[in-house]
């Protein structure tokens, strides 16, 4: 498609802001006003509009996409977004480790143990520590305490959210990333924990470096949408 506008311009609007295109607002791909909670992220977007050439290239519109998603999806249905949410706990790859004495084990305690136990002591739940690949079901109490935190998050910490968790296949690790402290690279790492060690016995491979590489600009992108949607103070 070829660039049909000029100007890029942001304005507030219905509580909130909006991207415009020669004046006019934009919508999502639902067709329903595009309205973004923050300045910041309103800002964001008018650049992925404002940075494209003469023919739009839509790979460029990550954080439209994930707009769009909160708008014609979650705010749609709410409960059906975080109820698929909630499924990553019951599974969390977090949970599921080596058996006690292979040397992998060693390495999943080191990383993984310090984020269950502070998603642990955060919201007062407890997650089973699993052995092997068998699936085992987590707590009933854990799973709808997950629940309510993920009900009290807003539509597009849920739309980051869905990205998050299944490129980490976690939920702690996902919510862990919202936090404004977050590092990026460190949770990255934390997900691939079991690929990295695989490489390491087996050697790297170019294509799986590029994978990898491609599903961290995402995971980071979604971060990145996150905390620009809760920047009041842009």
């Amino acid at each position: 498609m070829r660039r049909f506008y000029k100007d890029v311009t942001v304005a507030p609007a219905d509580g909130g802001w909006r991207v415009l295109l020669d004046g006019r607002g934009i919508k999502s791909a639902g067709g329903r006003p595009q309205v973004l909670p923050t300045c910041a992220l309103a800002e964001a977007m008018a650049g992925e509009w404002a940075s494209q050439g003469e023919e739009i290239d839509t790979a460029g519109f990550i954080l439209r996409d994930l707009a769009d998603y909160a708008i014609d999806v979650v705010a749609a249905e709410r409960s059906d977004a975080i109820r698929s949410l909630v499924a990553y706990a019951g599974t969390d790859t977090l949970c599921y480790r080596a058996e006690p004495d292979e040397p992998l084990r060693e390495c999943q305690e080191e990383v993984w143990e310090p984020l269950l136990h502070t998603a642990e002591q955060r919201w007062d739940i407890h997650f089973e520590r699993i052995d092997g690949i068998m699936h085992r079901p987590q707590p009933a109490a854990t799973l709808a305490r997950m629940e309510a935190v993920l009900a009290a998050e807003s539509d597009q910490a849920l739309a980051a959210l869905r990205t998050l968790t299944s490129l980490a296949a976690s939920l702690v690790i996902a919510l862990a990333a919202l936090a404004p402290e977050a590092e990026a690279e460190a949770l990255w790492d934390a997900a691939n924990l079991e690929e990295d060690w695989q490489a390491g016995l087996w050697g790297k491979d170019a294509e799986a470096k590029a994978r990898r590489e491609r599903r961290f600009a995402a995971f980071a992108a979604a971060m990145r949408f996150a905390a620009l949607a809760r920047d009041t103070g842009a």
